[in-house]
């Protein structure tokens, strides 16, 4: 009876549970959980076992990276600057004294000798003043031996000679002045060089300031460039130059005559100047050139991707490859290309740089080499 009566009592519970809503709905919850964590399991076992086994396999890679192996090159070491081309010698033609243009002996584009006269101003005055002296020279001269002859026979004294003879002195200086007015009417070619334009005719009214002509040597050519100032150390007269101009697919050789004493305090540039032979005229002044300045030859150098190169605290280091593992090691550096840079201290030919990798690795790690290539010039 006893037994009959608890399992009553349980059965009624039952009965009361499924009548609650709450409870009810408690119920169904639990239930539709279990269906669907009985159907997901199986799925999520193995994508735990795969997690686990790419994990392991990411502990157990190793780095794979490419290298390049250093050798010993023969290599100019060089800037690049941007420079203007100027004649070896140029001038612009003016007169010294204004008044018309009486004779104008100038053929645009013509080759001129020094002392060769261009232009000739109107001195018909300073001419007639000249004829005067000449005359009053040439009587005075006639006077002058005259009275030295008086005086040597005791006919004229010393007094009366000098007298003389300081008339003829003057109209001489008179003379040696009048004929250099005269010069200053005259325009002539102060060195040999090509004539360029006129801007003036025969007949017009020129003074001091009136542009009449170019004159310029070109048969060689000066160079103007800067330099930074941290090269200024390294160049000097007689450093050779290569440049290129637009138009010309030659390229030309120069050598550096003189630099600025001083550097400029704007720009932090030095300028420097070299000269260049022009025989066949293909360099015009007032070109602009491509200069590589060659600040050293250097037999062996060693040229390095500039990816290789890690900043550290102002300096640079690289990390080399050998027998298996990764070694840092600190370098010099000196001139830089477009793509590579030159080292001066740090490495040696045959040793082997990583240029991929380098944020995975550090100094001791283990690499496989996934590319290997023999660097002579990585320009």
């Amino acid at each position: 009876m006893e037994e009959k009566r608890k399992e009553s009592g349980y059965l009624n519970g039952l009965k009361q549970s499924y009548s609650d809503p709450h409870k009810k709905k408690k119920i169904w919850y639990v239930a539709v959980s279990i269906i669907v964590l009985l159907l997901i399991i199986p799925k999520i076992i193995p994508l735990f076992q795969e997690m686990s086994i790419f994990a392991e396999e990411e502990i157990a890679q190793v780095p794979q990276v490419d290298v390049v192996v250093l050798e010993a090159v023969q290599r100019d070491d060089k800037i690049t600057a941007t420079g203007n081309l100027r004649a070896i010698q140029e001038v612009e033609l003016s007169t010294e004294v204004s008044g018309k243009v009486i004779g104008l002996h100038i053929e645009e584009g013509a080759e001129v000798e020094r002392g060769q006269l261009l232009v000739k101003v109107n001195d018909n005055d300073l001419q007639a003043e000249k004829s005067r002296i000449e005359s009053n020279i040439s009587v005075m001269e006639e006077t002058e031996a005259r009275q030295q002859q008086l005086m040597e026979r005791g006919g004229a004294t010393q007094e009366v000679y000098d007298n003389t003879l300081m008339q003829l002195n003057n109209m001489r200086a008179e003379f040696a002045s009048v004929q250099a007015q005269i010069e200053r009417t005259e325009v002539r070619a102060p060195f040999d060089g090509v004539v360029g334009l006129t801007y003036i005719s025969d007949g017009a009214y020129v003074t001091p300031s009136s542009r009449i002509a170019s004159l310029q040597d070109m048969s060689s050519v000066r160079i103007d460039f800067s330099i930074p100032e941290r090269y200024s150390a390294n160049v000097s007269a007689g450093n050779e130059i290569r440049f290129q101009v637009q138009g010309v697919d030659s390229v030309f050789t120069g050598r550096v005559t003189a630099t600025e004493p001083q550097i400029d305090p704007r720009t932090r540039t030095l300028q420097v100047r070299a000269v260049s032979d022009n025989p066949d005229g293909l360099l015009n002044p007032g070109a602009y050139a491509n200069v590589e300045l060659i600040l050293t030859t250097y037999e062996d150098a060693l040229m390095l991707p500039s990816v290789a190169l890690i900043p550290d605290a102002g300096q640079y280091k690289v990390l080399t490859y050998s027998d298996g593992s990764v070694t840092e090691k600190y370098v010099t550096t000196g001139t830089r290309t477009r793509n590579s840079v030159h080292i001066l201290e740090g490495l040696a030919p045959g040793d082997t740089v990583l240029v991929s990798g380098l944020l995975q690795v550090n100094d001791g790690s283990e690499v496989e080499i996934r590319n290997r290539e023999s660097l002579a010039d990585n320009e």
